[in-house]
């Protein structure tokens, strides 16, 4: 598997979640983490805690949209791995945010921009199982 270096992307990417994160406390002390957003869009505590997460899942679904504007050409996506290996990484995903609190939205840029040593913690942890992961399927497995 190649992995392509895109630098422009990543930084544009980059600077647009942390602009997201600091509108979102700055307009309504809320935190920016995608799966505790995702989760109140399903068991919302009102009409008005659903509106500001839909608007903002819509935002993020639409990005696509916004690329083909700018671009002429929808982005591609290249996943090299089967549908069901999808869906057990998405299962795997869902159940590490739930014991760890978070995700790396929500630990990684918000958390650590406050200096919560909890967002430390799993900031690390996610990095470093995210090297170990990739060491094992890239240069043991050779995948």
């Amino acid at each position: 598997m190649i992995t392509t270096f895109t630098p422009l992307a990543a930084t544009a990417g980059g600077a647009l979640i942390g602009l997201a994160s600091v509108l979102l406390m700055a307009a309504l002390g809320r935190v920016f983490g995608a799966t505790g957003i995702l989760a109140g869009v399903l068991t919302p505590s009102g009409a008005r805690d659903l509106d500001w997460r839909l608007v903002l899942l819509g935002g993020m679904m639409s990005a696509p949209l916004l690329w083909l504007a700018m671009t002429g050409a929808m982005p591609v996506i290249d996943v090299p791995v089967s549908r069901n290996e999808m869906v057990l990484g998405g299962l795997l995903v869902g159940i590490g945010v739930t014991f760890g609190s978070g995700c790396t939205s929500g630990h990684g840029v918000c958390g650590m921009a406050r200096l919560s040593p909890r967002s430390i913690v799993a900031t690390a942890t996610f990095m470093t199982f995210t090297a170990l992961t990739v060491l094992v399927t890239r240069h043991i497995l050779g995948a």
